[in-house]
């Protein structure tokens, strides 16, 4: 039985890190966790933000998903919102979700992040 998500794995092209580091620990607020050493070799990095952890790996032939991405959950979206904007990723707000706020943003290769969190009251 599965009983949670471990992480995700997302792919990246050769010589990426730095401007992937940029991103998802400048922009995003993550935190990067050390990948294992026969890991490492490999490349690519690692990040975390409480629970979840995205993963970033080199793909020799890396094309980013066109559709597929992970959905983020946030607390205080327009907050986190305004931080990606003021670090000057792109934030796209999507209303047609029932009962969320919900925007998308791309990583610097071009891979597509979900943003969203639940409307209460």
């Amino acid at each position: 039985m599965i009983a949670s998500l471990d992480h995700v794995q997302l792919a990246a092209p050769a010589g990426s890190e730095d401007a992937l580091r940029a991103y998802y620990a400048d922009v995003l607020g993550m935190t990067e966790i050390p990948k294992p050493p026969v890991l490492a070799a490999r490349g690519g990095c690692w990040f975390a933000a409480g629970p979840v952890q995205l993963h970033l790996g080199i793909e020799a032939d890396f094309r980013p998903a066109r559709k597929a991405h992970p959905g983020l959950r946030v607390t205080d979206i327009e907050a986190y919102a305004a931080r990606l904007a003021a670090r000057g990723a792109e934030v796209v707000w999507d209303g047609s979700l029932p009962g969320h706020r919900r925007f998308y943003s791309h990583d610097p290769v071009g891979n597509r992040l979900e943003f969203l969190e639940p409307v209460t009251g």
